[in-house]
């Protein structure tokens, strides 16, 4: 009987207070204890119950407490993110004029002559890569030492120039190499370490650190002052892919302070302010979409194809290309490791993944629907291992300001619990239909530059000879992969991933109008864009493709253009 109450009154406790399981067993063990005492206590005569007043009190008490102190943590947990401070661009090394970009120009050259032997391949890469010998004469470099990188702006530049080294060792020849010599690794993996990205051509590494403006007295938030340092190819195309992103950040950096002010804005509950914010946000999304419909400007998409992409490509689930294991990273160590890593990637961009924090836009693993969140009870975000992946290809600090970003993220709960704010829902919603239209437009971008030409080459290939072991390369990959049905290099359908993205974007949409207008439009302009249906099968003899990697599967979602 005791037990009973016992438990009845926890249970009355626990769904009162929202107790979780765990917290439910002990509030009731802890009851059942007390009102057996009581009960015990009740049989006695009057005299010696009035010494069970006590237990009774202590009893009622305990309950009281656990209930008190689980309604106390769970509005505090609420409250959680007001506790915590807006973060500080500089704090990570960003500024708000440059956003992701350094605060400076990149270093076009290491200063200290004892890096002379570097900049020397860097400079006459493309023209090793055509004659066959960079290999050889990357073998025969010294292996050089970090020490005398002086500052952050050297151990970029560093990163980027041996990175850019790197890939052409791998992948400029007809088979691509799986070792990498101590001349590389060696210097390569601490210098990685020291900037806390990975030892392969991130998106860092060819876009963020490796620009220059023709002009260093004008701005760089737009494509007319900006130039590259390092290509693969030299060619106009190859700088024009990597200018477009670096405009993108450029144009996008003054968005980082206006979204932390809207955030302090909505901590004060000041709404005209958070609209005011808003708004311009809209505004600037909308720029960056102008930037990104220019890329068809200087960048040929079959030269892209061909040419410039195989060299971005990375070391993860590259089996059919000829890297089974990835890559040997041959630090001169007892022990050297093979390592995989994803290629190159504008998916690397933390600019994009700071826009959805900003709003609330979740994302979930490819295939998955608002209703699997409800049947799950999880965040979709922590179970994508794509985005989470992609931030270990960012700086360390750019991937800990996303981080710390989204834990005082408020704007979507702020907005969203001022229904009756026309002019901030309007705002919100503006945003959300600026980022849709971005996402559409890089689907178009993706068609035009991956779709297309990898159903050409396709077609093209059935008509070539049988393959040569002494070509295996990214094109032999992608028809042997898709012979046996399987996935692209990546892993993950690339159009679907991307209208998934794309259709996920308006979720947090304030107004139902509002969502149903830009799935609408995303609709019409997935019929403006060619028909995507399945990619036809490939013919069951296996076809070589000479020279640099020249088809990659319409699957493929690492290695070029990827925007989350």
């Amino acid at each position: 009987m005791a037990s009973a109450i016992g438990l009845w009154l926890a249970s009355e406790t626990a769904q009162n207070s929202h107790m979780t399981p765990r917290q439910t067993l002990v509030t009731a063990g802890c009851a059942c204890v007390y009102m057996h005492q009581i009960h015990t206590y009740a049989l006695l005569p009057p005299f010696r119950l009035a010494r069970a007043l006590p237990a009774i009190f202590e009893a009622a008490l305990l309950v009281s407490l656990l209930a008190v102190d689980h309604t106390q943590f769970k509005a505090s947990k609420t409250r959680g993110n007001m506790s915590l401070s807006i973060p500080v661009l500089e704090d990570y090394g960003l500024s708000p004029t440059h956003g992701f970009l350094p605060a400076t120009p990149p270093l076009t050259h290491l200063p200290d002559p004892y890096y002379g032997k570097w900049e020397a391949v860097a400079t006459n890469l493309q023209a090793q890569v055509l004659g066959r010998r960079l290999r050889g004469v990357v073998d025969g470099l010294p292996v050089l030492s970090t020490s005398r990188l002086r500052d952050e702006a050297e151990w970029r530049r560093a990163y980027s120039l041996l990175c850019f080294i790197t890939h052409a060792y791998i992948w400029g020849d007809d088979v691509p190499a799986d070792r990498l010599p101590p001349s590389l690794a060696a210097p390569l993996l601490d210098i990685a370490t020291h900037l806390e990205v990975p030892p392969v051509a991130t998106y860092a590494a060819v876009c963020l650190w490796n620009y220059k403006p023709i002009f260093p007295d004008e701005p760089i938030d737009g494509l007319k002052n900006l130039a590259t340092v390092n290509t693969f190819t030299g060619s106009i195309d190859e700088s024009w892919f990597y200018l477009v992103s670096i405009a993108i950040e450029g144009r996008g950096a003054s968005i980082l302070p206006l979204v932390l002010k809207a955030m302090g804005a909505a901590r004060r509950k000041d709404s005209p302010a958070v609209a005011r914010c808003l708004r311009s946000f809209a505004e600037r999304l909308a720029d960056l979409t102008t930037i990104l419909q220019r890329m068809h400007e200087s960048c040929d998409p079959r030269i892209f194809f061909h040419r410039i992409r195989p060299f971005l490509a990375g070391s993860k689930n590259m089996a059919e290309a000829g890297l089974p294991r990835g890559v040997l990273y041959d630090d001169g160590s007892a022990a050297p490791a093979y390592r995989q890593y994803s290629g190159g990637s504008n998916a690397q961009s933390s600019l994009i993944q700071f826009f959805d924090i900003a709003l609330g836009v979740c994302h979930r693993p490819t295939g998955e629907t608002a209703a699997d969140d409800t049947a799950r009870g999880s965040n979709p975000n922590s179970r994508n291992n794509f985005i989470q992946d992609m931030r270990r290809y960012m700086p360390g600090p750019h991937a800990r300001f996303l981080e710390d970003v989204s834990r005082v993220a408020n704007l979507r709960e702020y907005v969203h619990s001022h229904r009756d704010d026309h002019e901030l829902c309007l705002a919100f919603d503006a945003c959300l239909a600026m980022l849709s239209g971005f996402r559409d437009k890089h689907i178009a971008i993706v068609t035009r530059y991956i779709i297309t030409p990898s159903r050409e080459a396709r077609a093209h290939n059935r008509r070539r000879e049988p393959v040569s072991k002494k070509h295996l390369n990214l094109a032999t990959a992608s028809m042997q992969a898709q012979d046996r049905g399987h996935k692209g290099t990546g892993g993950t359908a690339l159009i679907p991933f991307l209208k998934q993205a794309r259709d996920e974007t308006s979720e947090p949409t304030v107004e139902e109008w509002t969502k149903r207008f830009i799935q609408r439009k995303a609709e019409g302009d997935a019929r403006a864009d060619m028909p995507l249906g399945r990619p036809e099968q490939a013919d069951k003899e296996s076809v070589s493709v000479k020279g640099l990697a020249g088809s990659w599967t319409m699957e493929d979602n690492v290695g070029g253009i990827c925007l989350v």
